[in-house]
């Protein structure tokens, strides 16, 4: 049995019988069935405490967010450890406003700098500092355990695998293809 927005229990069938026609002529919303809300709001639960989980980690071991940390790994794995300020922004998936605050208190800590853009006046990059490499690199083994035990330490290869795959189809289906969609860095 399901229950219908309006309260009324449903066989599954019929309910999903009824959902289908609805939404061809009425445009109504595909509301979750029971076991994808269960699912739903167990993926929500679970990543919310796996983000917490790992910003406890890296604020105890580093004194810095997540956020920061992968602000950091991108740099690192940038030619001469530099990026500009958009592509940072798009590779974290963040605003501009969000990506300055936060690489002003990269560079307030020393591990970022801000440089000129000498082809564009308008541009920044950011590289990581020595100083700041070597914050990652005592930091990496710290995070990688708590990555591991907080996620793969819990499952069997097969549901790995099955999570990559799963995560992949996600990413590609929600990747944005339209270039005038209103997407976090270009704000």
């Amino acid at each position: 049995m399901t229950t219908a927005p309006d309260g009324t229990a449903q066989p599954a069938e019929a309910a999903d019988a009824t959902e289908a026609t609805e939404a061809a002529q009425t445009d109504a919303p595909r509301w979750l069935s029971d076991e994808e809300q269960r699912v739903w709001r167990a993926y929500l639960h679970a990543t919310t405490l796996l983000e917490d989980h790992l910003d406890r980690q890296l604020q105890r071991d580093a004194g810095m967010p997540h956020i920061y940390y992968g602000l950091l790994v991108h740099l690192s794995q940038a030619p001469r450890r530099r990026l500009r300020m958009t592509e940072l922004a798009k590779d974290a998936k963040i605003t501009r406003s969000r990506l300055s605050h936060a690489v002003a208190r990269l560079e307030k800590s020393g591990w970022v700098v801000r440089e000129d853009c000498p082809s564009d006046k308008r541009g920044q990059f950011a590289r990581l500092t020595d100083e700041g490499y070597e914050v990652l690199r005592r930091t990496a083994p710290g995070h990688v355990s708590a990555v591991r035990q907080a996620m793969f330490d819990r499952l069997s290869t097969e549901q790995v695998a099955q999570l990559g795959t799963i995560m992949k189809v996600m990413a590609e289906g929600l990747q944005p293809t339209d270039p005038n969609a209103d997407l976090p860095w270009l704000r």
